[in-house]
């Protein structure tokens, strides 16, 4: 079936026969669209070797100009892909998911200037480094301030009224639960006679999918920026697009429906550009938003996070080998792919929806060493990986071992690369700003250039250390295919070893051995492999006459067999 043919199949599934001369007129500007434009094609499946690395372009550094300058320092870590969190025009309430404009960038990362002569200039300096882009679009909801909201709250009759979901009163969707829970205390807000519904914060009305205007205006935002030749969009709260009553709307078939429109139209003008979903699920879930390799093209394991917390602080393999077992972790189609990360620009999640009530309750104990660090009572915790590894280099070195290693696209959180710390002057001033007390924004903060470029001088510094240890992995892992590509293993080092985590990594004849100590004590290993190669190692002694390995506390090596 063609990507034409599916748009008119799923405009049915969802509308019926209602709007059908809107959709022929949108197919029509879909054929002038690939005939006015010649965009470069992408290669298949690039979003499986990539390193990505996840940044606030004003918070990194200051603008898009800023940002151009330090892609050298990027491309010399090791990133491969720039995944560029909130930049379209927005208020700044939600850290810029509270879209106002979605064909515009916030003025201020353009040191006031034209788009074209600013961020395009940007893109193609970081495609002709070898950087692939993608950034953030929030489909679920927009700002209170768009423009399509401001007229829907004019009048009931207005023709944007609809573009909202809107109800005499509270009552409605009582099964959707509360999502910026301790935050919030309702999905409801009035609004003159009426009340709208909003998934997160009250100044973020959620769009109406029921209404087929919403999909094309939201299909053409998309058309915008593939013109401009973004590689990819991250697309957020995904689960959440199409509501029932009756429903905990959340992960709606309709919603996949919708996700299957964007797809096709995506597909139609430039095939290979990534769709990623935030799907804050179990991954049994999650894998639905894959389809039938005709939904999105990636998805993050959300559920692997919080289980590296929990084998690193209770020195076991255990946690994560259930985790991507196949009765959690299914498997996925062969064109799809998981996205890992131990840090984001959001907290360490608890939820319950992928975190039993007793391993929230384990990591909550052993990580939140703050009050201030808590997030939506107990459901998080907000605060930098360096801060939840204790500053410790070789701590920090492990845990990204095994993320790096693991099957999936690992993303790096900008300033983890050097140990940042909790930002607690940030976060006070977004309080200020947002009138929410957000612990969130202690993970976000500043770059402070001059003084990052004094640490990295300093080889004894952590932010010395933590640099050069996780660039070398970024560097030897893109040498590699079997690690974002292939199979993965488990082996067992020993009766009663769990705190060792083994496994090799194959894809064709690319083939390594991946070694962890979990423990806190030093560790005595046997290999019934054939070693060929050491590619990296900390704190290990390998007796290679032996095939023995002496492996202090928290350490870690990569073998090529």
């Amino acid at each position: 079936m063609s990507q034409i043919e599916q748009l008119k199949s799923i405009w049915t599934q969802l509308y019926k026969d209602k709007n059908l001369n809107n959709l022929d007129i949108f197919i029509d500007e879909l054929n002038q669209f690939k005939k006015d434009n010649t965009i470069p094609i992408l290669e298949e499946e690039w979003y499986k070797d990539v390193t990505v690395y996840s940044i606030y372009v004003d918070l990194f550094n200051k603008d898009f100009q800023g940002l151009e300058d330090k892609l050298d320092y990027l491309k010399e870590l090791g990133v491969s892909c720039l995944w560029l969190l909130p930049i379209l025009d927005s208020p700044g309430r939600d850290a810029g998911f509270d879209i106002k404009d979605y064909k515009k960038i916030r003025p201020d990362l353009l040191n006031y200037m034209p788009q074209n002569e600013v961020f395009d200039r940007f893109l193609n300096k970081a495609h002709n480094m070898g950087i692939k882009v993608l950034f953030d679009i929030a489909i679920n909801h927009t700002s209170e301030e768009h423009p399509w909201f401001v007229e829907a709250k004019k009048s009931t009759d207005n023709p944007y009224r609809d573009y909202y979901i809107w109800n005499k009163d509270d009552k409605k969707y009582q099964d959707a639960r509360i999502i910026f829970y301790g935050l919030e205390e309702n999905n409801w807000k009035k609004e003159g006679d009426e009340y709208f519904f909003h998934r997160f914060f009250d100044f973020q009305p959620d769009l109406n999918f029921r209404n087929p205007e919403v999909l094309i205006e939201m299909s053409r935002n998309f058309l915008f920026w593939l013109k401009k030749g973004v590689d990819g969009f991250r697309a957020d709260a995904i689960p959440y697009l199409w509501k029932e009553e009756g429903t905990d709307c959340e992960n709606h078939p309709m919603t996949h429906a919708v996700v299957k429109f964007f797809r096709a139209v995506i597909d139609y003008v430039r095939p290979n550009t990534l769709l990623l979903a935030e799907a804050c699920q179990k991954p049994k879930e999650v894998v639905k938003y894959f389809g039938d390799g005709d939904e999105c093209h990636a998805g993050y394991h959300f559920p692997l996070m919080p289980q590296i917390f929990k084998a690193m602080q209770s020195e076991s393999s255990l946690p994560i080998t259930a985790t991507l077992s196949k009765e959690i972790t299914p498997e996925i189609p062969i064109q799809s792919q998981w996205f890992t990360f131990l840090r984001c620009h959001d907290e360490l999640s608890l939820e319950l929806v992928y975190v039993s009530e007793e391993d929230r309750k384990y990591i909550h104990e052993s990580y939140c060493k703050q009050e201030q660090w808590d997030f939506r009572l107990g459901q998080g915790i907000s605060s930098r990986l360096a801060e939840l590894m204790d500053n410790d280099p070789n701590k920090i070195g492990l845990i990204y071992s095994v993320m790096l290693t693991l099957p999936g696209t690992p993303v790096v959180y900008y300033g983890d690369e050097f140990g940042k710390q909790n930002d607690i002057a940030f976060y006070e001033e977004q309080i200020k700003l947002t009138g929410k007390d957000d612990t969130r924004f202690l993970v976000r903060g500043r770059v402070d250039w001059d003084e990052l470029e004094n640490q990295l001088k300093n080889p004894n510094s952590l932010s010395s250390q933590v640099y050069n240890k996780l660039s070398t992995m970024l560097k030897i892992r893109s040498q590699h295919k079997a690690f974002g590509r292939g199979n993965i293993q488990w082996l067992e080092a020993g009766e009663n070893q769990n705190n060792i985590l083994m496994y090799l990594r194959t894809y064709g004849d690319d083939k390594l051995l991946i070694i962890h100590n979990l423990s806190k004590s030093k560790q005595q290993i046997s290999i019934s492999n054939s070693i060929e190669k050491e590619l990296l190692s900390n704190n290990v002694q390998w007796d290679s006459q032996k095939n023995e390995l002496a492996m202090d506390a928290l350490s870690y090596i990569w073998f090529i067999i």
